[in-house]
């Protein structure tokens, strides 16, 4: 069983007066926040407060790109030349670097978002395109993947520091890819069960998915949404849970696979 493990969180996505999340409450719980770059959502008024109330908390700050969709949430998909993939990718986490250090910070890690990212966890090359761009502009950052995908495999390919993710509030295919958010049951949201079920992939080191697969799995960090409705209740039973299990929240240093 793993001794150490991060909690991560999405989160910066409000947009001026529109509120998505209770992020200043789920800050006082994760180890690792994954911070939107003001394209699939948020605001750069809504980056610097999340920075900073990251950096009071020292959670660890991550670049969080998604595609330019902000009616859709980021959940789209939007099929983009690698060449503007890269750029679109490289834009945001210059954003997310120049907002981190002005806050006191750094960006410490990458993590997709959304459509992008479940379109990299199925396309080895999107995946290595989004992630060659983010290292030719920050060499030492962490790169999240989710566990057991082509985005695993193509940080593997690439020899960068790696943590590898899975999800405590979304329901799993048996290739290790997320349940899609159109069918019933893919999103979780008993708080509960969400613990339970995440502490017991950790316990045994795999990925648990709906038709009774047990996928092995590298597990670093763990992610919840902070759209869901019940992310803080949910961010707080994980906590509660593993800890009771004997295991360590804090967060990931990131290594090669």
């Amino acid at each position: 069983m793993t001794s150490t493990v991060d909690l991560n969180a999405d989160m910066g996505e409000s947009f001026g007066p529109w509120v998505m999340g209770r992020d200043a409450e789920v800050l006082d719980v994760v180890t690792s926040a994954n911070v939107a770059c003001g394209v699939h959502a948020g605001d750069w008024d809504v980056m610097a407060r999340t920075m900073a109330d990251a950096v009071a908390r020292g959670v660890g700050i991550g670049a969080h790109p998604g595609f330019p969709d902000l009616q859709g949430f980021g959940r789209r998909k939007l099929h983009l030349p690698h060449e503007s993939l890269a750029n679109l990718v490289q834009y945001q986490v210059g954003a997310a670097q120049a907002m981190a250090e002005a806050a006191g910070g750094k960006v410490r890690h990458l993590k997709l978002h959304g459509a992008m990212a479940n379109m990299a966890a199925a396309d080895h090359d999107m995946a290595r395109a989004c992630y060659e761009a983010a290292l030719r502009v920050a060499p030492e950052i962490i790169i999240m993947v989710m566990a057991g995908t082509q985005q695993q495999a193509a940080a593997e390919a690439l020899g960068c520091n790696v943590a590898c993710e899975i999800f405590a509030d979304r329901a799993y295919n048996a290739d290790a890819t997320l349940v899609d958010r159109a069918l019933p049951g893919a999103v979780i949201h008993d708080a509960d069960r969400a613990g339970q079920r995440i502490t017991q992939m950790v316990k045994e080191g795999a990925i648990l998915a709906e038709d009774g697969s047990r996928i092995p799995a590298r597990i670093d960090t763990i992610c919840l949404h902070g759209d869901t409705p019940e992310a803080l209740d949910i961010a707080r039973a994980v906590r509660r849970q593993l800890e009771a299990a004997g295991v360590t929240l804090q967060q990931f240093e990131g290594k090669p696979l």
